[in-house]
């Protein structure tokens, strides 16, 4: 019998093991020379007290982190993370982790200057929300600016639509969600009803995406919709205010049936920035857009005069409630970035006075006094 290479008929190569995981020819490529090493390439699905669980070619193997754990907050090993592993041996070790292409960062709830990375490589951030409890928007924005700083494309979920039963007011939500989420798709999903979920699934189809949200928002029932099982434990919703209890408590990585890979994080209760000034212009971009006809390009869109922004708000075009999230947004990352940033200190030293001297100006203004 001739072979399928005598007859001049080509075979395909066979994909990686870990093509399901996102492995491709840039991550070949990038692990080349610890190829060379005898290392194996894998990726962090779990993390946990300086070990973790990485996936290779030849399965799951338990690994310790000593080697790549820094003092370097931002760059400890963190699910999602591409690893070069000891080949064999007991203990296995990560030894080094390939550069990453982008990175989910918050700021932590210390006092010290400190960024925590809560998840890797990552291509779609969902947001998940649930419908049943009160949507805090200016909170949905701040996660938003987290994930736009972190280079993914963000996805807001908004989870438990089926208990929301007016139509009327579902889509009184989903609308004032939409606002504040411009550029940003927005997906009404009820895992139980299966509202939603192919829809979400077909977004999440390629790549490595990360589920956010607090505690509550049904984030392990969404990923258990996703994965078609039950491959994380869900609590009851209390009675009391029709909340989720939280049961996640690590980030954890998983490969979905129609392609794709899904990290599910632990609630978060808060969501503070690290340095994301771009994030947050993403954000309220439509007010970054309306910033570029001020009078003045340092406008702060305080009391300056010939302020666009203001401008808008007093027309009715731009909601106040958006200009005083933008601000207190814009003031919070300012400030943490500074901590650590001696000539950023000055700048807003700099701009704090101007403020004061414009607020003087003003307040002469006023008074009839020059």
């Amino acid at each position: 019998m001739n072979s399928p290479h005598s007859s001049g008929i080509s075979v395909p190569p066979s994909p990686h093991p870990l093509a399901p995981y996102g492995w491709d020819d840039h991550w070949a490529a990038a692990f080349a020379p610890h190829a060379e090493r005898g290392l194996v390439p894998g990726r962090v699905v779990r993390v946990d007290r300086g070990r973790c669980d990485v996936v290779t070619a030849d399965g799951v193997v338990h690994a310790d982190t000593a080697f790549v754990t820094p003092h370097d907050p931002l760059r400890v090993v963190c699910t999602g993370d591409w690893a070069a592993v000891d080949a064999d041996g007991s203990p296995r070790y990560v030894r080094t982790c390939l550069p990453r292409r982008t990175a989910l960062v918050r700021s932590t709830s210390s006092k010290r200057s400190e960024g925590q990375i809560l998840a890797a490589n990552v291509d779609h951030a969902v947001v998940a929300l649930s419908l049943a409890a009160e949507l805090d928007l200016g909170r949905i924005e701040r996660f938003l600016a987290l994930a736009w700083e972190s280079g993914a494309q963000p996805v807001v979920a908004l989870t438990k639509a089926d208990l929301v039963t007016d139509p009327a007011v579902r889509a009184h939500l989903v609308g004032d969600v939409v606002e504040s989420a411009p550029g940003v798709p927005v997906v009404t999903v009820s895992a139980h009803q299966g509202l939603g979920v192919e829809e979400l699934a077909a977004v999440l189809g390629r790549g490595t995406a990360v589920l956010l949200g607090a505690s509550g928002a049904g984030k392990s029932t969404l990923t258990n919709a996703l994965a078609g099982e039950d491959v994380m434990d869900v609590q009851s919703i209390r009675d009391v205010d029709g909340k989720g209890r939280h049961t996640t408590t690590t980030r954890n990585l998983l490969t979905l049936p129609g392609g794709g890979v899904l990290i599910d994080t632990p609630g978060l209760r808060g969501v503070g920035l690290w340095d994301a000034g771009h994030g947050v212009g993403q954000v309220f971009s439509e007010i970054e857009d309306i910033a570029r006809e001020c009078r003045f390009q340092d406008c702060v869109h305080e009391a300056e005069p010939g302020c666009a922004v203001l401008a808008a708000v007093a027309d009715g075009a731009l909601p106040v409630r958006r200009l005083d999230s933008y601000r207190k947004l814009v003031r919070e990352n300012q400030w943490i970035v500074a901590k650590s940033d001696a000539r950023v200190r000055a700048d807003v030293r700099q701009d704090w006075k101007r403020k004061q001297a414009v607020g003087r100006a003003a307040g002469r203004a006023k008074r009839g006094r020059f």
